[in-house]
């Protein structure tokens, strides 16, 4: 039993979840313990010569294939404390702290774990609009064309070819501009941008002018009227940063190719080999092995005060509400601790995402970044509804990923089905409409803030890059208009349930088959039941003993649940609220 216990102070296991609450986490290994329970106390309450403490009981809160989690939050009333844990198994009581294991209770308070102070200064704040925000995802060349004037030489006429990496149609900002009627009618209260900053691509992600909007989209007057288009309807505004690497034609990097050892740039980079060769395979580092996106030395003192002073200016010039970063992972810690100083420091409530993976930690302790693409999830959510692995595989799954991360992470993680670097959720799914609804139910029943890829809504289909970056089709009789009012209904319940992705508590429950998910979440005094079929044939589900006595209305229909049993059509689901406000206390005790 002892092997599989762990807990780390300071980190995800134990942290500051607002100034008053600290929230501390142990696992251990699956069905060994019983009861768990915290062993507490302020390091200088003592009295005579006994430390006075005081015990907590833990909760149970999740459990995958190999761990239990359990958790307690405690209110320290002169925010330090020391603490250990006293876990039961069947035949055993063992008492847990930073000295190790043993089997009475430590007398000496050097061997309870510390949490010194919770320091203001340390203390993790996200934006608190984050957790309340849908957002939509635009790739600004095939979006709209809203201003022919700026079409690039050899545009093509909208959606009159399949996308390639090197052909343009011509969408720009003001194409997004004369279409936020529409992202106001879906009900997203977000805009994320890919970059539209001077590039040679039409991607943009081969930044020439970081402080220049493309002439193809736009310029600073179009860009400053978005921004406050969005504002007045209460959608928030995030661009894309390239900080990672440059593109080929960056003036610096032409320098470099110009001048080799005797640029003033030549420290910009990242050049292993003079002559420079703008060839493959590139003798400098690169984005991947591509010598178009030679990789920025983020560390030279001159590069460093390049990118903050972008940072800062479109913050300053064009109140932005976010940025994201690409390729986060590849850029050194230091710029982004002082990325993220300079930044908030301008605008404490700004969004900063990391494109990250994989598990982001080192990123998310509250010196860099506020949240990361939460590509995990989609995983999770694809194997159960696309690939057919088991629901206890996503419980599994989805458990051990929300307990890498404090709960206050959890709430601001960037959630997602598709983006421009992936396949079509409408593809993924091959083609069956079913399974896109039971996806998008889940990504918005868990916590994090969903987003929806330009197009996902109206069944736009496409494979990998280029193919998921089609031309937005605007001919409503080629529109999936069914798709699109469930998702406006997704989004109208996600925005009035406390309970859907903003819960405090979630719980799985054995439906009694693989092929069906039942878990439900509650929060401020509701409790939302889901139940979810990936299988072609009707299932039917008992309702866990544990609710039989709360009330249930069906969310999506409004009807009452007549019975005892759950009957959920193949590839459907069934969204149950709990209406029963006296019964609804008892939940889960």
């Amino acid at each position: 039993m002892k092997a599989a216990i762990y807990h780390r102070p300071k980190s995800e296991d134990a942290y500051a979840y607002d100034k008053d609450t600290i929230h501390i986490r142990l696992r251990t290994r699956k069905d060994d313990a019983h009861e768990v329970m915290l062993i507490y106390g302020d390091p200088y309450d003592w009295a005579g010569n006994e430390w006075v403490t005081a015990k907590k009981t833990m909760t149970q809160a999740g459990a995958d294939g190999e761990y239990d989690y359990w958790f307690v939050e405690v209110k320290p009333p002169y925010h330090r404390l020391r603490y250990g844990f006293e876990i039961k198994a069947k035949d055993e009581t063992i008492y847990y702290g930073e000295s190790g294991f043993c089997d009475t209770p430590a007398k000496d308070i050097s061997d309870y774990f510390c949490f010194p102070f919770m320091n203001q200064a340390d203390l993790f704040t996200p934006p608190e609009w984050v957790k309340e925000t849908i957002w939509y995802q635009i790739f600004p060349e095939r979006f709209a064309n809203g201003d022919h004037s700026r079409d690039p030489e050899n545009t093509l006429a909208w959606g009159s070819a399949p996308p390639t990496a090197t052909n343009y149609f011509g969408g720009d900002l003001q194409g997004i501009v004369d279409h936020l009627d529409y992202l106001q009618k879906l009900g997203i209260n977000g805009i994320y941008l890919t970059p539209i900053f001077k590039a040679f691509s039409n991607h943009k992600y081969d930044t020439i002018d970081y402080l220049k909007v493309d002439p193809q989209f736009g310029d600073e007057t179009t860009l400053k009227l978005l921004v406050d288009e969005c504002h007045k309807r209460g959608i928030r505004v995030m661009l894309d940063a390239v900080f990672n690497h440059a593109g080929l034609y960056f003036p610096p990097f032409q320098d470099v190719l110009k001048h080799q050892q005797e640029s003033e740039y030549r420290d910009w980079f990242h050049i292993r080999q003079f002559p420079v060769r703008a060839e493959e395979p590139p003798n400098y580092d690169t984005f991947a092995f591509t010598p178009l996106m030679p990789k920025l030395n983020t560390a030279n003192e001159a590069v460093k005060d390049y990118l903050l002073n972008v940072a800062t200016y479109w913050i300053k010039e064009f109140d932005i509400d976010g940025w994201r970063l690409d390729v986060a992972n590849e850029v050194d810690h230091a710029f982004w601790r002082e990325f993220r100083n300079r930044v908030k420091a301008l605008k404490p409530d700004l969004y900063i995402l990391g494109e990250i993976w994989h598990n982001a930690y080192p990123w998310l302790q509250g010196d860099q970044f506020d949240g990361v693409m939460n590509y995990p999830l989609t995983d999770a959510i694809f194997d159960f509804v696309q690939h057919g692995k088991s629901a206890t595989t996503f419980q599994h799954a989805v458990t051990k990923h929300l307990y890498s991360y404090p709960k206050l992470v959890n709430e601001v993680q960037f959630n997602l089905l598709g983006s421009h670097d992936t396949p079509r959720i409408l593809t993924v799914s091959g083609g069956n409409k079913k399974l896109v609804k039971l996806s998008y139910l889940l990504l918005f029943s868990f916590p994090g803030s969903p987003c929806i890829y330009y197009g996902d809504e109206i069944g736009m289909a496409g494979e990998n890059d280029p193919g998921c970056r089609a031309c937005m089709v605007w001919e409503e009789d080629q529109q999936d208009q069914e798709l699109f009012q469930f998702l406006q209904k997704l989004i109208k319940i996600r925005k009035t349930h406390q309970a859907m992705g903003t819960y405090d508590r979630l719980k799985f429950y054995d439906s009694g088959t693989e092929d069906v998910l039942l878990y439900s979440t509650s929060a401020g005094g509701e409790l939302l039941l889901f139940a979810v079929n990936r299988s072609k044939q009707e299932a039917t589900v008992k309702l866990p003993d544990s609710l039989k006595s709360l009330a249930f209305v069906d969310v999506i229909c409004e009807s009452p649940l007549q019975s005892e049993e759950l009957h959920v059509e193949g590839e459907c689901f069934l969204l149950l609220h709990s209406v029963d406000a006296n019964k609804r206390g008892q939940v889960d005790k």
